[in-house]
């Protein structure tokens, strides 16, 4: 297919290498004439083609165009100029409009015919990039500028449009119109006027080339602190809450208008070279068009040429010099977009860290037993995360992993969904390899509630159904019934079809994790993974919310990552977790027995918990007094 060539080729590219500009161009040839395994190959290769033949059309037009006004200009100007009946040339006159009108109308055709193969490159390009940003590892998204990525993807979808159509549309239409003009001046007086025609077309065409390659680099120095721009001004917006808090309004407004302050510097920069290129432009075509004048005059002069020659000369160089003006813009065009997607073949040449084997078969679920095995982890080498952890989750039991902030409890779970692969030992599912299996069959298997729960900037059903984009009205209400959510979202003025905001802000963090948790009951998965599930919920909601959990959880392989112990007190496992290793394991009652990190953890939540009643309990008495 088009879109898995052009794919391949970019990323198989050596991102060391620097890909010349026919390359790039090479690579988005698939969009022109892509394979005939794409479903609408023959519907666009039918399109191009029939645009490469308006494309002659048009300008063959446009070139003959002179000729018939040049014929009518000499029979308007006859040799004895003592004539007293000049003849209308209508004829000629007729055919000089209607060759200017096929030049126009067969342009417009071609126009109107390629447009869906231009859209059509846009749609799979953009299609393409989100696909392989999917693919890309959890490591890449944490570290990446989401709008500095969104701006750069942004224009390689507008390179690409533009490349399409400026190599097929410009480039190839401006070399066939000189060739016509130079045979033309060639046949009708002689090889020099030809020659000066073409010497001229080659110094525009040095000349733009070497300007537009200098200007180049305050192009690349503008897109940069565009992005920066971009990306202050995004990150500010996303933080809007935290900048109103602090009343930074003005710092975030300075910084970013400092940016735009550098960017308005290199645009300036990028602006006045472009007017030296286009004095210079029109200074060499100006040039051209007096000494071919001159010698159609000494022509005229000399008896061999007439007027309506000197005015099919001036015609054809006034004539080339649209093209040449345009060729101009053109040639800026593609090294512009050349730069632009730059940016978007750099994010094409990032390879995902966390692939399927070849061959790799999806995961059968039997029990849902999860073994990790010896595992050992570390985001950064200088830094271990997990050191040598080995345990079982039974099939269809409640497991808890409790552990200070950063002992590795979190990870487990992002290493369960293989986000990440382990740095040693395995972690396998009912006995397979997780990395023998493809990532989507294990994914399938587990549902999730994160502890910070992010949210599409959708509708309600929309961030439910997510998880089963099939499942029926009635199946999106008992699992939000099922998660204590459904009746909030009943009394919303729009229901099911109210718009939770950008990250779901237009909710409490409470609604936001029970769409979370109805989001996974929907799904029905065999495995279940809770990250601090009800971290956000009111002490009410959680101890209804856990029942249903527990619940849910029957039958299920269930991970659960807690900080509050009393949540888990009936849990079948418990492991502690300590500088990523697993220093106590057993039931809630167990560890207490034991007396060690669980029971002191444990005896400290107690504590806070008395605390916080007692305080309460005097505030309701104070109140209650009037005090």
């Amino acid at each position: 297919m088009a879109m898995r060539q052009l794919s391949t080729t970019i990323e198989q590219a050596d991102p060391a290498k620097k890909r010349s500009d026919w390359q790039v161009i090479k690579s988005l040839l698939p969009f022109l004439w892509p394979q005939a395994s794409v479903p609408d190959a023959v519907e666009i290769r039918v399109r191009v083609s029939l645009a490469l033949v308006f494309i002659v059309l048009a300008k063959i037009s446009t070139v003959f165009a002179p000729i018939y006004l040049k014929q009518a200009v000499d029979a308007l100007a006859p040799a004895d100029a003592n004539e007293a009946v000049i003849a209308i040339p209508l004829a000629l006159i007729i055919a000089y409009g209607a060759a200017r009108f096929l030049g126009q109308a067969f342009a417009q055709f071609r126009d109107a015919i390629f447009a869906k193969v231009g859209v059509r490159a846009v749609r799979r390009s953009s299609a393409m990039v989100l696909a392989h940003l999917h693919r890309l590892s959890l490591r890449f998204h944490l570290d990446r500028r989401t709008g500095a990525l969104s701006r750069s993807i942004e224009r390689g979808r507008n390179a690409i449009e533009s490349l399409v159509s400026i190599s097929l549309f410009n480039v190839l239409p401006t070399i066939l119109e000189v060739a016509l003009v130079f045979g033309v001046l060639w046949q009708a007086f002689n090889i020099w006027f030809g020659i000066v025609a073409l010497v001229v077309v080659i110094i525009y065409v040095i000349f733009t080339s070497f300007t537009t390659e200098w200007r180049l680099k305050f192009r690349r120095d503008s897109n940069a602190l565009d992005n920066k721009a971009n990306t202050r001004a995004i990150d500010s917006l996303l933080n809007y809450e935290t900048v109103k808090t602090f009343g930074n309004e003005d710092l975030e407004v300075r910084e970013y208008d400092r940016v735009m302050g550098d960017y308005e510097t290199a645009s300036v920069k990028t602006q006045s070279t472009l007017a030296l290129l286009n004095i210079g432009q029109a200074l060499i075509i100006s040039l051209g068009l007096a000494v071919l004048m001159a010698m159609a005059a000494s022509g005229k002069i000399a008896g061999k040429m007439t007027v309506g020659d000197f005015t099919l000369v001036n015609l054809y160089m006034i004539q080339l010099a649209q093209p040449l003006n345009f060729f101009g813009f053109v040639y800026r065009n593609i090294k512009q977009a050349l730069v632009d997607i730059e940016k978007m073949f750099d994010l094409m040449e990032v390879e995902p860290e966390i692939t399927d084997k070849p061959g790799a078969k999806p995961l059968h679920v039997t029990g849902g037993e999860v073994r990790f095995e010896n595992v050992t982890f570390a985001y950064d080498p200088r830094r271990p995360i997990l050191k040598g952890i080995s345990f079982t989750l039974p099939p269809g039991k409640l497991t808890a992993f409790v552990g200070a902030t950063g002992s590795g409890k979190s990870t487990i779970g992002r290493l369960l969904f293989r986000y990440y692969d382990v740095s040693g030992g395995s972690i396998s599912i009912d006995g397979q390899d997780i990395r023998d299996v493809t990532q989507a069959s294990v994914r399938a298997a587990l549902g999730v509630v994160p502890q910070d729960t992010v949210l599409f900037n959708d509708t309600i059903r929309y961030n439910v159904s997510c998880a089963r984009p099939d499942a029926g009205d009635d199946e999106l209400h008992r699992a939000a019934k099922l998660a204590h959510i459904h009746t909030f979202i009943a009394a919303l003025p729009d229901g099911y079809q109210t718009l939770v905001g950008e990250r779901g802000l237009k909710l409490s963090g409470g609604e936001k994790q029970r769409v979370a948790i109805a989001r996974v009951i929907l799904k029905g998965a065999p495995i279940l993974v809770f990250d601090e599930a009800t971290s956000a919920l009111d002490t009410h909601t959680e101890k209804e919310i856990q029942a249903n959990l527990k619940e849910l959880s029957v039958g299920r392989t269930t991970l659960v990552i807690a900080h509050r112990l009393s949540t888990i007190v009936d849990a079948d496992q418990i492991l502690v977790l300590d500088d990523g290793a697993i220093i106590e394991r057993g039931t809630h009652d167990e560890l207490l027995r034991l007396g060690g990190s669980y029971a002191s953890a444990w005896a400290k939540q107690q504590k806070s918990m008395a605390i916080a009643l007692e305080i309460k309990d005097d505030f309701s008495a104070a109140m209650s007094s009037g005090e």
